[in-house]
């Protein structure tokens, strides 16, 4: 049986989330499809707000980094199996108002072609931590 997800593997991941703590929005878009579609933790839909093609999904990308201009996702974990994987994190990023968020999420990924098709992310729900 043939593999359906070549290239796509845990180290692969973890570069991806190396891309994601450098805000760097081109190495991101390298590891997407043409097609990609990103559904963000919040919005006001079932799926939260759903970024459907490579411009939408890099101004969602770009977006996290606007609301939470020291985002950092942390303590990083992977696994991949066929055309599906998770990678697992802690996020922490500063609004504008000054409110701190804290809390443990995950993305939820179906691949392509050794690239990512969906990024579907989760975070729990948690009030922001006071002004330092």
């Amino acid at each position: 049986m043939s593999d359906p997800n070549p290239g796509m593997s845990v180290e692969r991941l973890q570069a991806f989330a190396d891309a994601w703590n450098r805000h760097d929005a081109d190495a991101l878009m390298s590891f997407m499809t043409d097609d990609c579609v990103f559904e963000a933790s919040a919005g006001p839909d079932v799926a939260g707000t759903r970024y459907v093609g490579r411009e939408a999904v890099r101004a969602g990308f770009v977006d996290a980094w606007t609301t939470y201009p020291d985002a950092r996702w942390a303590g990083a974990r992977h696994f991949v199996v066929g055309d599906r994987g998770v990678s697992e994190w802690t996020f922490t990023g500063t609004r504008a108002d000054g409110l701190r968020v804290e809390v443990h999420g995950c993305d939820v990924f179906t691949f392509r072609g050794g690239k990512i098709a969906l990024k579907n992310s989760y975070r729990k729900n948690r009030p922001p931590l006071a002004k330092p």
